[in-house]
């Protein structure tokens, strides 16, 4: 009988182990699947880094900005010890990859083949006609196009929880954002002015200045659950900057900030968030 007993609890002790061994074994192996993946686009954005001329001003915005994601990039993969902090790494990579398309499409080049599309990307929309609005006492103009007046680009995607539309602009206005993790108080009124009934804005400026709609917020609550981060910050990136850097093209602490703060709906953005109800 206590043979019998004995010889249970080391089958049961060594079936414990074995599954241990094993959950460990597939966590190797996916770090180092998503480590790999993040460091091909690195290379694959180094590639491309230093083989672009910057004849012009949004051409050479556009390549500092890409030199400053392949900065982020390689920081976040040395310092990775997780998945999810690989694939933050490959996220930067492919950021500084629309900032190269985006320098080719300046010099009057094929802006290259397609990349993958960023966290928050297709939501957050494009500038598809040009506009020039009268803020805080100076100018302001989103286009579609580079040119002299508006060669900052940004590839879209969220920032302190508003999303910012893809676009060439006269200003890197969201800056701000970027760094502090909050919006100022008169953004809004930047943000209506500028793409308020814009066809590449696929949602209600109106309505997620208000606050309405909870429907935008609960999805952005279920993707962000999937995602392993929470809701106070939906981009996974740090508040430093959208990428997991800050101003300087520095990174911070890996990328991660508790749950990567000051990308997300933090509060600093639109007063509670939710777009009209269509996310």
């Amino acid at each position: 009988m206590w043979l019998l007993i004995g010889v249970v609890i080391l089958l049961a002790a060594a079936y414990v182990i074995y599954q241990t061994q094993q959950t460990k074994q597939r966590a190797v192996r996916e770090f180092d699947d998503a480590a790999a993946e993040a460091r091909q686009m690195i290379e694959r954005l180094a590639g491309q880094l230093y083989h672009l001329p910057d004849s012009n001003e949004a051409a050479k915005q556009a390549l500092a900005d890409a030199s400053e994601r392949h900065i982020a990039a390689g920081s976040q993969i040395a310092q990775a010890r997780t998945p999810a902090q690989a694939r933050l790494a490959k996220q930067t990579a492919i950021e500084g990859m629309y900032y190269i398309r985006a320098a080719r499409s300046a010099l009057g080049m094929d802006p290259g083949p397609a990349v993958p599309a960023l966290d928050g990307q297709d939501t957050a929309g494009k500038v598809t006609e040009k506009r020039v609005v009268e803020y805080e006492g100076r100018e302001v103009a989103a286009s579609p196009t580079p040119s002299a007046e508006t060669p900052n680009y940004y590839p879209g995607g969220r920032v302190a929880g508003r999303p910012v539309p893809a676009g060439w602009y006269s200003e890197p206005w969201w800056r701000p954002a970027l760094i502090g993790g909050a919006w100022g108080l008169g953004s809004a009124l930047l943000f209506s002015s500028l793409f308020s009934g814009m066809s590449g804005v696929g949602y209600d400026v109106q309505g997620f200045e208000s606050g309405y709609g909870a429907g935008y917020q609960d999805a952005l609550d279920a993707a962000a659950a999937d995602q392993g981060y929470d809701s106070g910050d939906q981009s996974g990136y740090d508040a430093g900057d959208q990428g997991g850097y800050d101003s300087g093209g520095g990174f911070d602490g890996g990328g991660f900030d508790g749950g990567f703060g000051g990308g997300g709906f933090d509060g600093g953005g639109f007063d509670g968030g939710g777009f009209d109800g269509g996310f």
